[in-house]
């Protein structure tokens, strides 16, 4: 029979698997590190995978394909629940899956500087180790969906990827309660400003904090988080901070 069905672009896709998870009807895996539809019967053709795509490698089509199978699908689904534990996914790179971390401490504080030392950071376990403040995965500008959950109500951080490495105190400063993005505008490909703005537009973020190097290339990074707040239209709080490259606020 002809109907619609989704595609993906294996060139265009970067493997993080997101719409494997979207995919409750198993219809879509992974295979040498890219996304495919694996069966047309289990696909229902309603695109739940099409807005968590990052590089927006799935589309639909019209062809020949087998009918949506709701039975098998719906059996699959319970032998998989039954699997103890389940299979991991086939994935080239596992790594970039989606994930959310619970981390002490309220969700939206106010942007306020935060206390640098461990032994005084509520978050901070008894055993006097530095709890990571991250509280989700990926955390690669390019990576991330969209449309992710965790950015429902986010205080969102943009951040440039060095600036971790020079500020001594960023998960504490910066990261914690916070949703953090990174990049490189001078090493990746491409402008971030339409992926920024898509997540400011499409989300409900209540704030932005970008912080940046003092080196000049990394003034692309901060144009394009401004630029996309301009362009989603709304009006938010936000501030830029600036780390010099010996690891100070500037």
């Amino acid at each position: 029979m002809k109907r619609q069905i989704i595609k993906i672009d294996s060139d265009t896709c970067n493997g993080c698997g997101a719409c494997v998870t979207a995919c409750h009807e198993g219809a879509i895996g992974m295979k040498d590190g890219k996304a495919v539809l694996l069966r047309d019967d289990y696909c229902d053709g309603l695109g739940n995978c099409l807005p968590v795509c990052p590089t927006n490698a799935i589309t639909f089509e019209e062809r020949e394909a087998l009918a949506f199978d709701e039975k098998s699908v719906n059996n699959a689904a319970l032998t998989s629940e039954l699997k103890i534990p389940s299979a991991p996914l086939a994935c080239g790179c596992p790594g970039t899956q989606s994930k959310t971390f619970t981390r002490k401490g309220p969700f939206n504080e106010p942007l306020t500087p935060h206390i640098a030392l461990a032994s005084q950071n509520p978050a901070a376990p008894a055993n006097g180790e530095t709890e990571s403040c991250l509280m989700q995965w990926p955390v690669q500008i390019k990576l991330v969906p969209v449309n992710a959950p965790y950015f429902a109500g986010a205080n969102l951080l943009v951040a440039a990827d060095c600036s971790a490495y020079a500020y001594a105190s960023f998960h504490q400063d910066f990261i914690r309660d916070h949703i953090t993005i990174i990049g490189c505008p001078k090493l990746d490909a491409g402008d971030y400003t339409e992926k920024l703005t898509a997540i400011i537009k499409e989300n409900d973020i209540k704030s932005l904090t970008i912080v940046r190097m003092e080196v000049p290339c990394c003034g692309g990074l901060a144009n394009a988080a401004t630029e996309a707040l301009k362009a989603s239209g709304k009006f938010i709080p936000w501030q830029i901070v600036t780390i010099t490259t010996d690891g100070k606020k500037r």
